[in-house]
């Protein structure tokens, strides 16, 4: 069965699995502390266009959100998020389990405005009670988000602009940075997005690695003994190889892009596979993850030749579904996806 379930459906990129082979019998220092490790530092560094920034590595989204907003938050502070965003619906509480309050705001196909996000904090200052509240300490945004959809330049830096007056960070989910930078509607680039936040991270686990994230700290926010909190967050891995080495070879030649933009090819196509087919689009996505309607008859008999995940229900009998391209998607899986749909 052909599977369009997520972007992280199989293992590594060859180029990454070559790597860790080569270096498997070299003896290197554990913790991250190993010259593969500070070469990916060094090589995402001049990608972000900031030689001064703070690079760490952790091994999965859910770990890297909770550690960074724990860590960066007072204890008596939470973090604004979309009510749809990933740490408000899809990470089981792990933000919460830690000590902070996910701060939830309406938002629109994925997206905070900036109208909402000075309305939220305008108005809780205003609040005579306000010392009596979780204190808003940081804003929470993905890119893309997590209907695929995109901030632009103009909407990323009025998001900025806001935080940096009320003087609280921005934090930029990026676990799949790589698809929304290569979209051919996002006019951000690496740089410009890296330097409108104050931490970010560049999702590997979603582009082409076993596993893991880097975590870079633009300017220069990034908590004191930040390894140490990782660790007693039981975030910290050991054979800190297996994160450098990947990021090395992601960074090199340009391999992370490349395959960015190969996803964002597949979807292409698949888009016009579902026009061909008639099927409705929940809303356009200009990234590799697709959301359709389908008519649950329809949704029964597709699942029995391809796999996707359930978003929501649209109504009694229909429901959102999501297809994602990755960086291993073929074009002989859109063939067979193509089949699949001829035949509903």
């Amino acid at each position: 069965m052909v599977s369009f379930e997520s972007d992280y459906i199989a293992g590594a990129h060859p180029e990454i699995i070559r790597k860790l082979t080569e270096t498997n019998l070299e003896s290197l220092s554990g913790y991250g502390s190993d010259h593969y490790t500070e070469s990916a530092r060094q090589k995402i560094r001049a990608a972000c266009g900031l030689e001064n920034a703070e690079v760490e590595f952790l091994v999965g989204g859910t770990q890297t959100n909770a550690v960074v907003i724990s860590t960066m938050l007072a204890d008596y502070e939470g973090v604004i998020a979309a009510s749809t965003g990933h740490i408000s619906s899809h990470e089981a509480g792990a933000v919460e389990y830690t000590g902070h309050e996910v701060l939830e705001i309406p938002g629109r196909e994925g997206k905070i405005s900036a109208e909402a996000l000075e309305k939220y904090l305008s108005d809780f200052y205003a609040d005579d009670n306000h010392e009596h509240m979780v204190f808003p300490g940081m804003v929470y945004i993905s890119f893309p988000t997590e209907y695929g959809t995109l901030y632009s330049q103009k909407e990323l830096s009025a998001l900025s602009e806001i935080c940096r007056r009320y003087q609280i960070p921005l934090f930029i989910d990026g676990a799949r940075l790589g698809y929304g930078l290569m979209s051919r509607q996002s006019d951000l680039t690496l740089p410009e997005l890296a330097k409108l936040c104050d931490v970010f991270y560049i999702g590997g686990t979603k582009v082409g690695a076993l596993c893991g994230e880097a975590v870079v700290f633009s300017g220069a926010g990034r908590p004191k003994h930040f390894l140490t909190s990782v660790k007693k967050r039981g975030a910290l891995l050991a054979k800190g190889r297996l994160l450098g080495i990947q990021f090395d070879t992601l960074f090199t030649d340009d391999l992370y892009f490349r395959i960015s933009r190969h996803a964002i090819d597949m979807a292409d196509r698949m888009k016009k596979l579902f026009q061909a087919a008639g099927l409705p689009f929940y809303l356009e996505s200009p990234t590799n993850q697709q959301f359709v309607i389908l008519e649950n008859r329809q949704m029964e008999k597709l699942k029995s030749q391809v796999a996707f995940s359930f978003w929501e229900k649209a109504d009694e009998s229909r429901t959102v579904v999501r297809f994602a391209t990755g960086w291993s998607t073929t074009e002989e899986d859109l063939d067979a996806l193509e089949k699949a749909l001829l035949s509903l």
